[in-house]
């Protein structure tokens, strides 16, 4: 051994396992490391040079969506003893989009580096990611993309499909239309009260193709997931069996060398970006994609989500844009029998954690049933794919989703209706009084990344009551805000800069014409240069109200959506360096 190597060292290289410069010394650090471990009943052959793989548990009590995972934890445990591996289980802080206040966007950052930080500081050579609530997904990416070992996601699986008098009901999804039809007089408190029991039935996280759904699905295409993570109720034996069987490659991968950057390339984000579109998918995974290839430095733009996507139709008839639930997806061939049908849209060689590349792994699979899942031939809606917005009212861009809008107000040209903030929309948006008529333009602002903070869930604005009672079901909706992927209707998002920033957004007043024509990717505010400049010099500029702690932290270094709305400090990765040991 020379004299400026530590031992262990020399061991750790050859085997190429970062836990060797832990368990595999022969001092008293590796006595400490391998004597505490053992404490917890491990036998002396788990430090034997074996991979030992993390699994990094977002489970919650608190977070619903996740309430399952430490029992699928026990079946990854299975997988990776299979193979040969010694798994190690942790936690890090879980994100649910139910509870947590004021949205868990404003933590999606700290999660990842919680994550990132709990797998460089500890003796780790692989990962499996447990997720499911719709931030935990993009977060654990985030924070094991900035350390790069080999990893591979395990989602919890959405709920069995809700029903009630007689129908489907689906997460988020329907909770919007009752509530309308609560507010239009159209149905009765009572009965939107007895709605939730029928609708939340078991362990998982949304039927629907919101959030949650859409990156589990994409992580399919994303080549992180084995096949089958998308759609598998968390309920069904089969999420179990795939919960080992990722424990087993996750020691496979190792043994590999199969980083993620080998899977995350530029090929596996344009591969997400065409399921994202033939699944109806959610605009939130419009951020959570340039975040994480930000961490890799892999070249992924807002541009990319509309070049790539623009013309790929929406195959999957599934809340919000169709009928049909995640079980039912599920039973007609889930996320292979849509990849293997988008086969000629692919990077068909991208390689996955499965062992294969991305057209091997989905080779056999077919379309059980042709109502839930169509064909490229005869597709669900011809407009699926994310629309990126330009214009001078949003020259950063701004999103929406065709494939959840109403056709007829695609092209549009009416007057703002200004809501300055959250508070402020929920105090006027049923006032009798207010100056709004069915070819209004809502738009809502102060809501994005620094403004709200957080950029929080609430884009799709509520029809006002009184244009409710007569009739009136959509509208155009502008703002810098999200909205959940289980939301529907012609709600444009994402308006970068935001308001708070400096953005056009901020200089919008009552009255002024607003155009949308999404073909024609433009949304222009029609108010001559010369007075908008004279209202910018006006704009007093926004002071964050956040002096202390991690909030404060947010909005000094939060990156605009048009740019993942990461952290500046965070873009890029560093690798799997081994933190300096103490003294």
């Amino acid at each position: 051994m020379k004299d400026d190597e530590k031992p262990g060292e020399k061991d750790a290289l050859e085997t190429g396992l970062r836990s060797r410069q832990w368990f595999g010394r022969q001092d008293s650090y590796g006595f400490i490391y391998r004597s505490w471990m053992k404490n917890q009943g491990f036998p002396a052959r788990m430090f034997d040079g074996r991979p030992v793989i993390g699994i990094c548990n977002t489970w919650s009590e608190l977070t619903p969506c996740n309430a399952h995972l430490r029992m699928l934890a026990e079946h990854v445990k299975r997988g990776v003893y299979e193979a040969g591996g010694f798994p190690v289980e942790f936690p890090v802080m879980s994100l649910g989009e139910s509870n947590m206040r004021p949205t868990t966007m404003l933590f999606r950052n700290l999660a990842s580096m919680d994550v990132e930080a709990s797998i460089r500081a500890n003796p780790i050579d692989g990962v499996v990611l447990l997720v499911g609530c719709d931030k935990t997904t993009p977060a654990s990416l985030m924070g094991a993309a900035s350390v790069d070992l080999p990893t591979i996601v395990v989602s919890g699986g959405p709920m069995l499909s809700g029903h009630w008098k007689g129908r489907r009901i689906g997460s988020g999804t329907d909770v919007i239309r009752f509530k309308e039809a609560v507010r239009a007089g159209e149905m009765s408190v009572e009965e939107f009260m007895a709605a939730e029991a029928a609708m939340s039935r078991s362990a998982g996280s949304c039927m629907t193709m919101g959030t949650a759904s859409t990156l589990a699905s994409l992580c399919e295409a994303l080549g992180v997931a084995l096949p089958g993570n998308g759609a598998i109720p968390a309920v069904d034996a089969r999420r179990q069996v795939l919960a080992f069987d990722a424990g087993s490659r996750a020691v496979a991968m190792v043994h590999e060398h199969q980083r993620l950057s080998k899977v995350l390339t530029r090929e596996a984000f344009e591969n997400a970006v065409v399921l994202n579109a033939a699944l109806g998918g959610s605009t939130n995974a419009v951020v959570h994609l340039i975040a994480l290839a930000g961490r890799l430095g892999v070249p992924f733009t807002l541009d990319d989500w509309d070049r790539i996507g623009a013309d790929v139709p929406c195959l999957v008839n599934l809340m919000p844009s169709g009928a049909f639930l995640m079980e039912d997806f599920h039973r007609a061939g889930g996320v292979s029998a849509v990849l293997r049908e988008l086969r000629p849209r692919l990077n068909a060689g991208a390689p996955t954690v499965a062992g294969c590349t991305l057209g091997e792994s989905v080779a056999g699979a077919e379309i059980e049933d042709p109502e839930v899942i169509h064909s490229l031939a005869r597709p669900f809606k011809e407009n699926g794919g994310i629309a990126v917005l330009r214009g001078n009212l949003a020259p950063g861009g701004a999103v929406i989703k065709p494939s959840a809008a109403s056709p007829q107000l695609m092209s549009h040209r009416g007057r703002a209706v200004v809501f300055d903030s959250a508070d402020d929309l929920k105090k006027r948006i049923d006032d009798p009084d207010l100056p709004v008529d069915a070819d209004s333009v809502l738009v809502l602002r102060n809501c994005g990344p620094k403004g709200y903070p957080g950029m929080a869930e609430i884009g799709n604005l509520p029809i006002p009551a009184r244009l409710l009672r007569q009739g009136i079901t959509d509208m155009v909706r502008i703002s810098d805000a999200r909205m959940s992927g289980t939301a529907f209707g012609t709600v444009v998002l994402h308006v970068a800069p935001e308001a708070a920033a400096g953005g056009p957004l901020a200089l919008v007043a009552d009255g002024d014409i607003i155009e949308l024509d999404v073909a024609g990717r433009r949304l222009h505010l029609d108010v001559a240069e010369e007075e908008l400049a004279r209202r910018r010099a006006a704009l007093r500029p926004f002071v964050s109200p956040y002096s202390r702690g991690y909030e404060k932290l947010y909005v000094e270094h939060v990156l605009q959506a048009d740019q993942g709305v990461d952290f500046d400090f965070l873009v890029g990765g560093s690798g799997d360096y081994v933190p300096r040991e103490s003294h």
